[in-house]
């Protein structure tokens, strides 16, 4: 059976290349999971994919996204620039918004080294702190509460747990201003081009705890990502962040099964070595 969210999201980002004329004769699915990525000649178009089912109109995200990279962009720090010519947008293309991004030529077998990954990591958060717009304050936590709301019949016996849950970890989250945070800091969101390591994907900031990003970076890609970040974090609101980040993969795994039904399966698996 097709899959209607990819073709919708190619759809529009072909519809928005056309009103820009990009070379939409040799577009090129890159990307088709959480997001749609279409390459168009030198601009990459990013459409939402199964975020559409969390984010019914994602346009503050992807704006963030593009502000947030726009203005590492020019501090000088290494990312994939949104374009400005044409304008970056989200412009809104057969109902979804697009946002466009200049083609980063890039190795994609290439694997960073601990160091690379927490260090450049590093370089990013000290270049954000200053970053003047408005970011979400609750992050994860809110998204969480969304997808509660949006797909409680399908979490099934786990939808209260998982309510409950959220409500635990959120109490014991630190109530003092955050930081600017990447918000999805993981090893597969650093590509290596031919001017060093760049990261991407700023979609999921908000202003939060370090131990945030820090726990992505353990969990997905080890302890020696974390003991290789040159800073110390709180290991209290270190554990938090992490039961955090794997709760929130549950929640997500059921938004997956609403895309493709056959793997609900594995989202009843996810929940149940979660709460066991």
């Amino acid at each position: 059976m097709a899959d209607l969210y990819r073709a919708a999201a190619v759809s529009s980002a072909l519809s928005a290349g056309r009103r820009f004329g990009l070379r939409t004769e040799a577009a090129e699915v890159l990307h088709e999971r959480s997001n749609v990525l279409v390459r168009m000649g030198p601009v990459v178009a990013r459409v939402p994919g199964t975020t559409q089912l969390l984010r019914p109109d994602a346009t503050p995200w992807l704006e963030r996204d593009a502000k947030l990279s726009a203005y590492l962009t020019q501090r000088g720090v290494r990312v994939v620039s949104p374009t400005t010519d044409p304008p970056a947008g989200p412009h809104f293309a057969e109902g979804l918004p697009v946002t466009l991004w200049q083609w980063t030529e890039h190795d994609p077998d290439h694997r960073h080294s601990p160091d690379e990954v927490a260090g450049t990591l590093a370089r990013v958060h000290a270049a954000l702190r200053d970053y003047p717009g408005e970011l979400p304050e609750r992050g994860p936590v809110g998204e969480l509460r969304t997808m509660l709301a949006r797909n409680r019949a399908a979490m099934s016996g786990f939808a209260d747990r998982i309510s409950t849950e959220t409500d635990r970890l959120a109490a014991l989250l630190p109530d003092t201003p955050g930081q600017p945070l990447h918000g999805d800091a993981h090893p597969g969101n650093l590509i290596e081009t031919a001017d060093g390591p760049c990261w991407l994907d700023f979609e999921d900031t908000w202003r939060g705890p370090l131990e945030w990003d820090l726990a992505i970076l353990a969990q997905q890609g080890g302890p020696e990502f974390l003991a290789a970040y040159p800073g110390e974090a709180d290991k209290a609101v270190l554990a938090t962040c992490t039961q955090l980040r794997a709760l929130f993969a549950v929640g997500w795994r059921f938004l997956i099964a609403q895309r493709f039904p056959h793997r609900l399966g594995e989202a009843h698996a996810a929940a149940a070595a979660y709460f066991s």
